[in-house]
C-alpha cells in the first residue's frame, strides 16, 4: 500500500504542475506512484489534442514508463526500433547499430507519435488521479500558486522559468531550420529502422511510427535571414520549398524528395535550445523537462529526458522531502547533454565523413575507422544515461 505523503505537521503535500505535455503528465504519474495524492496539472490550452509528429523513446525512458505500469499500452502505440543507421548525403552507409532489446537492453526503444503518447499519459493521469487532476484553459503565468510546490513543466517558453530568470530572453537559434512531417509509405531497410543521412549541416531523418506504414521524417538545413517563430512547433511548412532543398537525395533504399512531397502534414521551426541554468529551483518551485533544459533534437533525447526528470523528482521528494537531490542528479547530467547536442552528439559521424570524403567513399573504414565510430556512439550513450550495462544495472527510481 502506498503511504500518503504529508508534511511534518501531517498536512497532505499539495503539488501543482504547470504544463500537460509529456514531462508534466509523466510527473503527475510519478508523483502519484510515489504516494503524492494532491497533484493537479494546469494546462494553458483549452483542449489537449494529439498534435505533433513522431518522437523516439529511448530505453531509459521506456524503463521508467514500464515501471509506472504503462509498458503494455506503450507497446500498443509504438514501433520497436530495430536499428539506428547513419549515411552520407549520397546514401552510403557510415555506421549502424542494433537498438532496444537487440542491443542488450532490458527495455525496447519505441518510435511513437508524440500526440498519441501524450494522450496515453493523459488517460493514465485521469484514471489514477481523477478526472479533475488535469485542468485545461488554466495558465500558470508566474510563481504565484497555492501549493507546497510548483513544478514548471511548461516547455521551452516556460512562464515559470521566465519568472525565475526574467532577463533570459528568447531561445537562441543556431541558423538551422527543421521541417518535420509524416507520410504513408513503404517500409525501408529492416522495416523498423531509424535512419539519418547528411553531411553535418544538411540532414534527413526517417523512421516508421504507428502501424509501421506511417513514416515520420525530419529535414534540416541552414536557412538565411531571420528565424521563423522560435519554439512554435506547429507552423505549417511549404513542402515544395523543402523538396527543392533535397531534390537529388534519391537512394537505392529511400526516395527522400518523394517522401517529403507526399506528406499529409508537415511543420517548420528553427533549431533552438536553451542555455544551461545555474539552478532549477526557487522558493517552492522547480523546473523540469524543456523548461529546465530544452536541447537540440539530436540523439532523440528530449522527451526521454523529461520522463527521467519526472521519476527522479518524485523519488527525491518522497525520500528526502525536498528537490535538492533531484537537481543534484539531473542538472549536471542534462547540462552535459545540452552541450553534447550542440556539438552534434552521435550525429557528428556524418560531418566527419563529409569533411574527410566530401565526394563519397569506397571504404568507410578508411574515412572514419570503426574504433572511432564505436567510441562516438558509446560516449553519447554514457552522457545521455542509456549505456546498456549501466542502465540495466541501475537501481530503480520507484519508491518502495
Amino acid at each position: 500500500m502506498r503511504a500518503r505523503r504529508t508534511t511534518e505537521k501531517g498536512k497532505t503535500v499539495k503539488i501543482t504542475i504547470a504544463g500537460a505535455g509529456i514531462g508534466g503528465l509523466a510527473t503527475a504519474l510519478s508523483l502519484h506512484a510515489a504516494g503524492f495524492e494532491d497533484v493537479t496539472v494546469h494546462e494553458a490550452a483549452a483542449e489537449i489534442r494529439p498534435l505533433g509528429v513522431g518522437i523516439n523513446l529511448l530505453p531509459h525512458a521506456v524503463r521508467e514508463l514500464t515501471e509506472l505500469g504503462l509498458g503494455g499500452r506503450l507497446a500498443g502505440i509504438g514501433v520497436a526500433t530495430a536499428e539506428l543507421a547513419y549515411f552520407n548525403r549520397y546514401g552510403q552507409a557510415i555506421w549502424s547499430e542494433p537498438r532496444g532489446l537487440a542491443a542488450g537492453y532490458r527495455w525496447p526503444q519505441y518510435s511513437v507519435h508524440r500526440g498519441r503518447l501524450q494522450m496515453l499519459l493523459l488517460d493514465a493521469v485521469r484514471e489514477r488521479l481523477g478526472a479533475r487532476a488535469v485542468r485545461t484553459a488554466s495558465r500558470i503565468s508566474g510563481l504565484r500558486h497555492d501549493a507546497d510546490l510548483l513544478v514548471g513543466a511548461d516547455g521551452i517558453h516556460s512562464a515559470v522559468r521566465a519568472a525565475l530568470f526574467p532577463a533570459e530572453g528568447a531561445p537562441p537559434w543556431n541558423g538551422l531550420v527543421l521541417w518535420r512531417g509524416t507520410t504513408f509509405g513503404e517500409p525501408f531497410l529492416t522495416g523498423r529502422s531509424m535512419v539519418m543521412a547528411g553531411d553535418g549541416s544538411q540532414k534527413f531523418v526517417a523512421y516508421p511510427i504507428g502501424d509501421g506504414r506511417q513514416i515520420n521524417w525530419i529535414a534540416e538545413r541552414p536557412l538565411g535571414g531571420e528565424a521563423p517563430e522560435r519554439g512554435n512547433w506547429n507552423r505549417p511548412a511549404d513542402l515544395a520549398a523543402v523538396v527543392g532543398h533535397f531534390a537529388d537525395w534519391r537512394f537505392d533504399w529511400l526516395d527522400v524528395p518523394g517522401l517529403i512531397a507526399r506528406a499529409e502534414a508537415a511543420y517548420e521551426y528553427p533549431m533552438v535550445d536553451r542555455d544551461p541554468l545555474p539552478s532549477w529551483s526557487g522558493d517552492g518551485v522547480v523546473l523540469l523537462g524543456d523548461a529546465a533544459h530544452a536541447m537540440y533534437p539530436v540523439g532523440s533525447n528530449g522527451a526521454s529526458q523529461a520522463i527521467v526528470d519526472a521519476r527522479v523528482l518524485a523519488h527525491s521528494l518522497a525520500t528526502t522531502g525536498a528537490t535538492a537531490a533531484y537537481e543534484r542528479i539531473r542538472r549536471p547530467a542534462t547540462t552535459a547533454l545540452q552541450l553534447a547536442n550542440r556539438r552534434q552528439g552521435p550525429e557528428v559521424v556524418m560531418r566527419l565523413a563529409h569533411e574527410r570524403a566530401p565526394a563519397g567513399f569506397d571504404d568507410i573504414e578508411q574515412v572514419v575507422p570503426l574504433a572511432e565510430r564505436t567510441e562516438i556512439a558509446a560516449s553519447y550513450k554514457r552522457t545521455a544515461g542509456f549505456d546498456p550495462a549501466l542502465l540495466n544495472e541501475r537501481a530503480s527510481w520507484s519508491v518502495r
